[in-house]
């Protein structure tokens, strides 16, 4: 059952990044561009995704004991801000604004048989392995 809802979830998700266009990068780029062909309405897109996020943490999470199909929440928690999480979301950012695709909806743009998101996943997945060798789990 749960992999069920699983892709229904994701699959709206999926359809969620398409409407709003985080699965093209010309219009990814364009929204840091302020001076030029800014595209304010991502800002709503990015601003409304925390809101939801803050009231179901602070909110609802705390009420509802245990997820609906699952034994119990699985939130990361980090003792402190240090310098790999300010070094890894400074390239996350970097590699979002040079190459117009974030992680999550590069798998979108793969339907599209776009070549350079085949080339983006090539380089996130060949990242993820210099992380691994770099800094293995603690």
């Amino acid at each position: 059952m749960s992999g069920t809802v699983s892709l229904l979830l994701g699959s709206l998700f999926g359809i969620g990044l398409v409407l709003t266009g985080m699965t093209d990068p010309t219009y990814i780029r364009g929204f840091p561009d302020v001076t030029g062909v800014w595209r304010p309405e991502l800002a709503f897109v990015m601003v409304s995704a925390l809101v939801i996020s803050v009231v179901f943490f602070q909110l609802i999470q705390p009420k509802m004991g245990r997820p609906l199909l699952a034994e119990g929440f699985s939130i990361l928690t980090l003792p402190q801000i240090d310098g790999r999480l300010i070094g890894g979301a400074f390239l996350f950012g970097i590699g979002w604004a040079v190459s117009g695709y974030c992680p999550r909806p590069v798998f979108s743009s793969v339907a599209y048989l776009e070549p350079k998101a085949f080339a983006f996943v090539g380089a996130m997945l060949v990242g993820f392995k210099l992380a691994d060798w770099l800094a293995p789990v603690r």
